[in-house]
């Protein structure tokens, strides 16, 4: 009964470590996600609509519509740049806890993992291990990463 618990408190501290690496990516995707909205703003407001009546092309709302366009724009920009700041913020602190790592095997897994964001296969390619001895590199890795104390939740 002992060691379900002791198992159990391993899993979601593991789970939790995971959690914090894998914040720096969800930033990464982030960014991807805002440059893309942003990219379809501009597309739509450069481009006039097509009616589905008539497949004729129609302006959009004329030059009263510039100043929502213009407001919209800005926010998704100050989005982007708060997320680019949390991205650096992010990138920083999980570096500085993986390079704290004793071992270098270990460290690189977690870097390529969750920072650079390559696959297993990518990472035993990579390091010249077989998958097997990634995921039991990564095990060990996890054991011995430490979240920061200053967080309190992954963002």
């Amino acid at each position: 009964m002992r060691m379900d618990k002791i198992e159990e408190k391993t899993v979601s501290e593991n789970d939790r470590k995971k959690e914090y690496l894998r914040s720096y990516r969800c930033h990464v995707r982030r960014i991807h996600r805002i440059n893309a909205e942003i990219a379809e703003l501009r597309e739509m407001k450069l481009h006039p609509s097509m009616k589905p009546d008539d497949g004729m092309p129609h302006g959009s709302g004329g030059q009263g519509d510039l100043s929502g366009y213009a407001a919209e724009l800005d926010e998704m920009i100050r989005e982007l740049i708060h997320e680019r700041y949390l991205r650096i913020k992010t990138y920083q602190a999980i570096a500085r806890q993986i390079k704290r790592m004793k071992s270098r095997n270990e460290s690189d897994v977690l870097f390529y993992r969750y920072i650079s964001g390559l696959g297993w296969w990518e990472i035993a390619e990579k390091m010249g291990f077989s998958e097997r001895q990634i995921f039991r590199i990564h095990g060990k890795a996890l054991a011995h990463f430490e979240i920061p104390k200053d967080v309190s939740e992954c963002q």
